[in-house]
């Protein structure tokens, strides 16, 4: 636990959403604002955030539409997973110097009530772990394999945006629990090296090389029994004619048309799913919390055994936040894409 007998400063930056983008988003929508440190009232905590997490879902926000989370608010600080230290408390709950994970990211300080905080712990896991293997990236890959498309041993697997951190750690698990092969698509021939070599993918490619249909089919010439979507557009396409008979698809992301402002060409061939009596179904994160604990237990086992590895795109200080975001919806991240903020 870190010594945090500090004053409190009056003001610390945070990132705000200006105006909505329309498809891509543009740096002039967002500002960096200096803001007040509130003092903590009874039963809440203040934080200095160490770690910020930049993700996909994200940008789905930034639009004025009704959705499962919502959207960000102009002109107010937006919010994000976060890892950092108490540095005050008037909660029972916790003392400063504890570090906690929470969702008022995008700040240097957050004062929040304190049910809505996680005590983490350094001793099991490097901090910004939290934000990535070990937390709800983690578990999107976790429930989305195992409980939504009730992945089984000696299936085969397609995961798309395999070298995010929500693919990278699919195909791992998979490969962990027995699969028959794991195949990956990925943007980089750099990112696909490291599938193979490092993940243990027994097969990946980069879909910029060619029509994702046939790499997939030279890919998995005896078909896949599971699809993880992480980008839709083609990639479901192709899926699609590689599934098997009663083959099952876990559709968490679509990032291929997060930006887009007109309907994708893909898929073409949905009547696919009649016929192979396919399931295909979308999956929320926060729909799977009870599976934390065995989450926890089993993916930190992998990580303290050697048996899982993972990844961090780290960028430094929280200006430059915005640009780690933007990274992430053009790819240039492998692994998780995390902002540590100076100290």
């Amino acid at each position: 636990m870190e010594d945090c007998t500090v004053t409190l400063p009056q003001t610390s930056r945070e990132w705000h959403l200006t105006a909505r983008p329309d498809g891509w988003p543009n740096p002039h929508l967002f500002s960096l604002r200096e803001a007040p440190v509130a003092a903590p009232e009874p039963g809440q905590i203040v934080v200095r955030n160490l770690y910020l997490s930049v993700d996909p879902y994200m940008r789905g926000r930034m639009d004025d539409v009704k959705s499962y989370v919502p959207p960000f608010q102009l002109d107010r600080p937006m919010d994000g997973g976060a890892v950092g230290v108490v540095v005050a408390s008037e909660s029972a709950q916790y003392e400063p110097g504890e570090h906690v994970l929470h969702q008022l990211g995008w700040r240097e300080f957050a004062t929040l009530e304190a049910r809505h905080a996680v005590r983490v712990s350094e001793d099991l896991a490097p901090l910004s772990t939290y934000l990535g293997v070990l937390g709800m990236p983690g578990l999107t890959a976790y429930a989305g394999l195992l409980e939504v498309a009730s992945f089984r041993a000696d299936e085969a697997l397609f995961v798309s945006g395999a070298a995010g951190a929500v693919g990278s750690e699919v195909g791992q698990i998979a490969r962990l629990k027995g699969a028959s092969r794991v195949i990956g698509s990925a943007g980089s021939d750099e990112k696909v090296r490291q599938l193979t070599e490092e993940y243990g993918f027994d097969a990946a490619f980069n879909y910029k090389h060619g029509r994702v249909t046939e790499q997939l089919r030279e890919a998995a010439p005896d078909g896949i029994d599971v699809y993880f979507d992480n980008v839709g557009g083609d990639h479901l396409e192709a899926a699609l004619h590689a599934l098997k008979l009663h083959g099952r698809v876990t559709v968490c992301g679509m990032i291929a048309q997060y930006n887009a402002t007109e309907p994708p060409p893909a898929p073409r061939n949905l009547s696919l799913i009649i016929g192979k009596r396919l399931r295909l179904q979308g999956m929320i994160v926060m729909d799977h919390s009870d599976l934390m604990p065995q989450f926890t237990e089993e993916v930190s086992g992998w990580m303290r055994s050697g048996e899982l590895k993972y990844r961090e795109t780290v960028v430094e200080g929280i200006e430059n936040t915005l640009d780690a975001f933007l990274g992430v919806l053009k790819g240039e991240n492998t692994g998780k894409m995390v902002v540590r903020l100076n100290e």
